[in-house]
């Protein structure tokens, strides 16, 4: 079988790779599990949160991609991001120029969001023909204070924060500028790559997880929002109603991809969260994020029929709600 771009078909992942973990270990509170981001070890009266993620779409801002998407990961945990560790693979032939751009982005980002970088590895790796960066990070918790996507309920409410696509907009809109400057203005284009502003999703996570009523959060990345949902939903062996006309989707977003005939509902959307919350506490939810200055509105709900898992169109119609087979973003870089 021939594999897709991008992450490994589910029954692959739990079939083949779930089947060969190591040694059992008394530590390992929760580990590698669909749809969940990341390992779960105790340490004496501490929980530590652990998630890696490559960075293999991006090439001009890869360094600064490389430590908030992963950052994003622990903070779905509600855990504040700490440590990180970095693999570092450069093509032949790249000059030390690439090792101080990508050096520097790291540790722009990393001095931002307060982590330290501790260690990795740094390359050049032969018939690579783009950079690619691989990232390990932790973060740290009293024990047992921590969310996982499994904890999603049926009955909460579904929240988005931001837009989607966000991280698939920065990256097309930087990495195929000349391409795109044929059918957008120079400032439509500018704001589309300022998207990388908006990729963290650390402040959305913590904020929500602190005002209470959270459930399960997660970072839709490869895939998008689609596969995000999804995720969510096998976790917590659930189902789900999307509503497609709640979804927010920002001009330049459906600019780009109209131009590139791809799905922004299917785009990776790193910089977008999804929150499962209780009812009850939803709109509170809501409501501090924007006093926060993160937009966020109820976008479905979850029930609890696993294969119940549908999108309302904006025709009032409903249709099963689409699993990605791969992100739209390798579409588009391969046009």
């Amino acid at each position: 079988m021939k594999l897709p771009s991008g992450k490994i078909p589910m029954d692959i992942l739990k079939n083949t790779v779930f089947n060969s973990l190591g040694a059992n270990r008394a530590e390992v509170v929760l580990g590698p599990m669909a749809g969940v981001d990341g390992a779960v070890l105790d340490i004496g009266d501490k929980s530590v949160i652990v998630s890696m993620d490559p960075i293999t779409g991006a090439v001009e801002r890869i360094g600064f991609a490389a430590v908030n998407v992963n950052a994003n990961d622990v903070a779905t945990f509600g855990v504040q991001p700490a440590f990180i560790f970095s693999c570092i693979m450069l093509p032949e032939g790249a000059d030390s120029q690439i090792v101080e751009t990508i050096s520097t982005q790291m540790g722009k980002a990393a001095m931002e969001l307060g982590v330290a970088i501790v260690g990795g590895h740094c390359e050049t790796t032969p018939n690579l023909v783009n950079p690619i960066v691989v990232c390990c990070i932790m973060g740290l918790t009293k024990k047992g204070e921590y969310l996982t996507t499994a904890g999603v309920r049926a009955g909460d409410k579904l929240i988005l924060t931001k837009s989607v696509g966000i991280e698939g907009t920065a990256i097309l809109a930087t990495d195929r500028e000349k391409q795109l400057l044929k059918v957008l203005s120079p400032e439509t284009l500018q704001t589309a790559k300022n998207f990388y502003k908006q990729i963290s999703i650390v402040k959305d996570a913590l904020t929500a997880y602190q005002t209470g009523g959270v459930h399960a959060m997660h970072d839709p990345t490869e895939g998008g929002i689609f596969n995000g949902i999804h995720e969510m939903a096998d976790a917590a062996n659930l189902g789900v109603r999307v509503v497609e006309k709640k979804i927010v989707v920002k001009p330049e977003t459906a600019e780009i991809c109209r131009y590139f005939k791809i799905d922004p509902l299917q785009l990776i959307s790193s910089g977008a969260l999804l929150i499962a919350a209780d009812p009850k506490a939803a709109l509170r939810i809501i409501k501090v994020l924007k006093q926060h200055d993160i937009p966020a509105t109820v976008i479905g709900e979850f029930n609890n029929d696993a294969k119940n898992r549908v999108l309302e169109l904006k025709t009032g119609d409903t249709q099963a709600l689409p699993r990605p087979v791969s992100d739209q973003l390798w579409t588009a870089l391969s046009r």
